[in-house]
């Protein structure tokens, strides 16, 4: 086989690994980031809360207005009613005092009713406050053990990178230039072996003209179709 496709292969192989470290760290980060949405979801619902709370708030500041509007509507009409001259007036005035003490009675349930939301919002903000709480720690112990797992992925990287960098020193650069520009499109199958006469990144059959010059090995072949560089896999 050809030293410089020799050489293709290998590098592309360490590549390959350590493009592989990127699923084990997502799949370590996992647990972590899936604590971390809890938690900002937990912190959301506060956030809810204490907007339904303040809307509350203002349901009661409304209310106990209206009572004093009531009052000093009760505190006008018994004024009238010492100044009232006729039957009639004495009758309306009686209908709009009892509106108005209904509507002060009705008042007074919102308050209570309104005041009961408060309660049960204040003891959610506090049950979530817990789940938080009770979220953060698992972060904490959950941190520790990714800090240690990735910290031997980062060893990992590293051994697998100085092999592939002492390797591409070696290197004809042109070569590896050439490499680069496929990678970057084709990533991990920048370099595939031939199966049953066909490309082992694109999958096409290719002529059998290209397949003897794989065959060879004496040079670095491309596939005609997808552009990848081919090899036939030894035993």
């Amino acid at each position: 086989m050809n030293k410089y496709l020799k050489e293709l292969i290998d590098v592309s192989l360490l590549d390959r690994e350590i493009d592989l470290m990127e699923p084990k760290i997502k799949q370590i980060k996992k647990g972590l980031n899936s604590k971390l949405y809890q938690q900002e979801v937990k912190e959301q619902e506060i956030l809810s809360l204490e907007e339904q709370k303040e809307s509350h708030r203002l349901q009661l500041l409304k209310c106990n207005e209206t009572i004093a509007t009531l009052g000093a509507r009760l505190e006008d009409i018994s004024k009238k009613m010492g100044e009232v001259k006729t039957e009639k007036e004495l009758k309306a005035l009686n209908i709009e005092e009892e509106l108005a003490r209904e509507q002060i009675t009705y008042q007074n349930s919102e308050i209570t009713r309104i005041e009961g939301l408060l309660n049960s919002v204040d003891e959610k903000i506090e049950q979530t406050k817990a789940s938080i709480q009770s979220i953060q720690a698992d972060i904490v112990e959950i941190e520790k053990e990714v800090a240690s797992e990735l910290e031997e992925i980062k060893k990992e990287q590293e051994v697998i990178s100085k092999k592939k960098s002492l390797l591409v020193d070696k290197m004809d650069q042109k070569i590896v230039v050439f490499y680069e520009k496929i990678r970057k499109w084709a990533k991990n199958t920048s370099v595939v072996p031939v199966y049953k006469q066909a490309c082992g990144g694109c999958f096409i059959k290719i002529n059998d003209r290209v397949y003897t010059e794989v065959l060879k090995g004496d040079d670095i072949t491309t596939c005609p179709h997808c552009g990848r560089i081919l090899y036939i896999q030894e035993d």
